[in-house]
């Protein structure tokens, strides 16, 4: 189950998202009383530990 944490520190980093997916995030964002920037890197930690494992790994290997 995905649970919205409220701390954690941050980088700048610029990315691109479709209006929708930002209003989404905005909205829930809003609900769950953290930041968007917040709940972007919980959404995106979520989905790298839910990933295949071996595609987690080679994706790991590039970087």
């Amino acid at each position: 189950m995905f649970i919205v944490k409220k701390n954690s520190e941050m980088m700048n980093k610029t990315f691109r998202l479709p209006v929708e997916l930002v209003e989404q995030l905005t909205q829930v964002a809003k609900t769950q009383d953290v930041s968007v920037n917040n709940l972007v890197q919980q959404c995106c930690e979520y989905a790298l530990g839910d990933m295949d494992g071996e595609a987690h790994q080679d994706a790991r290997q590039r970087t």
